[in-house]
């Protein structure tokens, strides 16, 4: 190759020597880049041929099970095997990349591997999706069926079935998936996997004999899940003479290369330079890098039909990659995929900024995080304490956390939520509000805008159908909860001769900040939740307002069902007594219905000793000192403003079950 530069001519084959790929750091230094005989990415890994791969040699699998049934270890060993990643003692939830993840030990984000393993002297190619296990990801457990073809159903050979193990397998059941039950952890000293077996066989009619027995930590049996999977698992239906017709299932936010979007192939081929459009937006993008994850970036040549992987295509703002979405060649258009359901929040909370010099920061880690976490939804708010702000929409109180220490590490963000509340409704009377609204039932998310009783006909309160699955010693403590929780019993089922499966109607609002840690600890442990949305019922509900020197505090309001009104206004306000720091002021902390104060609580002000120096003497002495105080203290008490400790919030608001 040669450059002119003026009259001069340089070769630059003289100026580097072979051979090509030892030479290629240096020539891509230099300028212009080199054309050399192995290609290599802008990263500078070498690209894979991905047309060696046909159709009927792909496989596309997901790993779904209960929390903590071993998941992320299994998607360890399979990567260790196919050689995807070297053998070492430090492969630990390889998959799991964020911090948040690592923390807490749970999977929060589904993740996908690419690998390659050889059966039967032909190459397969198998994409893995390693799945959350808690009921708040469940959105991302579906999210990631769409892109598969068969399931590997994990269940711990000590635990047994469990709830979200029946939750998953109906989700895969639902969407026609092949599944391989997998019994995991048939190591451990109380490991029973007959009985695992037979539970399988009675609530999923799944015969004992399809059941591998495995343990993921020592690798035990893992190389035959493999082969099951290569056998048992269809590969996908479609075909690379089609047009290209790609599926968004995941995307996430890259400072330098905008963002990069997960697709799955269901015809065609895309490669560099292609021109591709959105349906969803109907924007045109020209294709930078496709490739693979193994579980890194791998940038490829092509990417062909039925292969997942990711494309960078300049997209520079976070709306364009909406999930769900599907991408085709410019000119070649064709019937926009299904995409998914939109996820249903069950937890709304408001979400302010500590300064409001921070909020367009705030609003575009938030605009970030919501493209990675799609099932998040925002809506503006504003509040008169904390200023302008969002009302966030979360599938669960561990979402919500997740998704807090999320913007803290990945972002630097602090911020002020508000007390997690649940959507309403309310069936309007009054003509006024139908002809306001255009419609006579609206939907409260935020206590500020709850109606008054006397402009609406009825209130309905969101109730979930939950499955608890628990060994039966622990069955009389659970169904007292569960009736404290104003739930309403549905179905009894023994699973075996020691776990019992509980199918009960809960009212949202009751389950959702504490019922789990309530119900793990009366079961020590042992029982498992699960639930999905039932609908609307109708219930007596009112609003509570808490008062702070007779001033209302927005943030505290909460809406409760009536029977519960009083006991929960006592234990708010003895909450805040404990909670707020003493002021030089008297602080009277009242929980009102309306215009009618249900309890009160006062919290005492700091005070001198004024009399400390009168030592006998008249009593009008000390009276007049005294009265001169209290005069001060009232003074302040009116000028004095009373600020609630922003981590006071959920603090308050969590119940604790020995109250």
């Amino acid at each position: 190759m040669a450059l002119a530069v003026g009259r001069v001519t340089v070769r630059w084959g003289a100026l580097l020597p072979s051979p090509c790929p030892a030479a290629a750091p240096l020539r891509r230094a230099a300028w212009p880049p080199v054309a050399c005989e192995r290609r290599y990415s802008s990263r500078g890994k070498e690209k894979i041929d991905m047309s060696t791969y046909p159709v009927e040699t792909i496989r596309n699998f997901s790993i779904i099970a209960h929390v903590d049934h071993g998941k992320s270890t299994l998607a360890d060993r399979l990567l260790e095997i196919t050689g995807t990643i070297s053998k070492t003692d430090h492969n630990k939830q390889v998959l799991d990349k964020l911090q948040v993840e690592r923390e807490r030990g749970i999977t929060v984000k589904a993740q996908s591997a690419s690998l390659f393993y050889n059966h039967g002297g032909i190459n397969y190619l198998l994409n893995l999706i390693d799945t959350p296990g808690h009921v708040d990801f469940s959105y991302e457990v579906s999210r990631s069926l769409s892109a598969c073809q068969g399931v590997i159903l994990v269940v711990d050979a000590n635990e047994g079935i469990q709830a979200q193990t029946v939750a998953n397998f109906y989700l895969a059941f639902e969407a026609q998936l092949s599944i391989i039950p997998v019994i995991n952890k048939i190591d451990l000293k109380n490991a029973d996997p007959e009985r695992v077996e037979k539970q399988i066989e009675k609530l999923f009619d799944i015969p004992t004999d399809e059941c591998i027995r495995i343990s993921a930590k020592q690798g035990t049996n893992v190389e035959k899940v493999l082969q099951k999977v290569i056998e048992k698992i269809p590969p996908p239906q479609c075909d690379t003479a089609d047009p290209l017709k790609a599926l968004v299932f995941d995307s996430t936010f890259d400072h330098y290369r905008g963002v990069i979007a997960n697709v799955a192939l269901f015809g065609g081929e895309i490669a560099k330079g292609h021109k591709i459009v959105s349906a969803h937006t109907k924007k045109r993008y020209e294709v930078n890098e496709v490739g693979i994850l193994t579980p890194d970036e791998q940038p490829t040549h092509k990417l062909y039909a039925g292969q997942v992987g990711y494309l960078i295509a300049g997209m520079k703002d976070v709306t364009e990659a909406q999930i769900g979405d599907t991408l085709f060649l410019y000119k070649q258009p064709v019937e926009p995929l299904p995409g998914f359901k939109s996820a249903k929040p069950m937890v709304f909370a408001g979400m302010y900024p500590v300064d409001q010099t921070e909020y367009n920061n705030l609003k575009s880690a938030l605009e970030r995080l919501t493209l990675n976490d799609s099932s998040v939804t925002v809506h503006r708010d504003s509040s008169l304490a904390l200023g302008a702000g969002w009302r966030l929409g979360f599938l669960g109180l561990l979402h919500m956390e997740v998704f807090n220490q999320r913007l803290e590490q990945e972002y630097n963000m602090s911020v002020v939520l508000t007390a997690p509340t649940v959507p309403y409704k309310a069936v309007l009377s009054s003509a006024k509000l139908i002809k306001e609204h255009g419609k006579d039932q609206i939907t409260i998310i935020n206590p500020a805008q709850f109606p008054d009783k006397l402009s609406v006909s009825e209130y309905l309160e969101p109730t979930v159908l939950g499955t608890i699955v628990t060994p039966q010693e622990h069955i009389g403590k659970i169904i007292t909860l569960c009736q404290d929780r104003r739930a309403v019993q549905k179905d009894m089922l023994y699973i075996d001769e020691n776990r019992v499966m509980l199918k009960y109607l809960f009212p949202l609002n009751e389950i959702v900040v504490d019922f789990y840690d309530a119900l793990k600890s009366l079961s020590s442990g042992y029982a498992s939740f699960d639930y999905e949305d039932a609908g609307y019922q109708s219930a007596d509900l009112i609003k509570m307002d808490i008062l702070l020197n007779g001033n209302p505090v927005e943030e505290l309001a909460t809406i409760i069902h009536n029977d519960k009104a009083y006991a929960a206004g006592r234990l708010l306000c003895e909450r805040l007594k404990e909670t707020i720091p003493r002021q030089l002021f008297e602080i009277a902390i009242q929980a009102a219905i309306g215009k009618k104060i249900i309890a009160r609580e006062t919290l005492k002000a700091y005070r001198k000793n004024v009399v400390a120096k009168c030592y006998g003497g008249d009593i009008t002495r000390r009276m007049k000192l005294l009265k001169r105080q209290a005069e001060g203290k009232r003074l302040m008490r009116k000028i004095g403003n009373v600020e609630v400790p922003r981590d006071a919030f959920i603090r308050v608001l969590k119940r604790e079950t020995d109250k």
